[in-house]
């Protein structure tokens, strides 16, 4: 028997992350991490940085004080 892997998005609001750095403290995997970039707010935001230690497990989405991280599964 053989299991499939579940399609996962991780969508991050760029414009309304605060960079406060708490998804990135939170993440078990250390896969999120800071845009090199600045948003419109004067912030750099969180990205998931290394997708391919991401689980999807959604500690980042519930530690997220804007509700600016969202994860889709397919």
């Amino acid at each position: 028997m053989s299991k499939l892997k579940a399609r996962v998005t991780i969508i991050i609001e760029d414009e309304v992350c605060k960079g406060c750095g708490l998804c990135v403290d939170v993440c078990p995997h250390g896969a999120m991490g800071f845009a090199d970039h600045i948003n419109t707010r004067g912030f750099h935001p969180a990205v998931l940085r290394h997708p391919e230690k991401c689980t999807a497990c959604g500690d980042c989405a519930l530690m997220c004080p804007d509700a600016c991280i969202k994860i889709l599964r397919s």
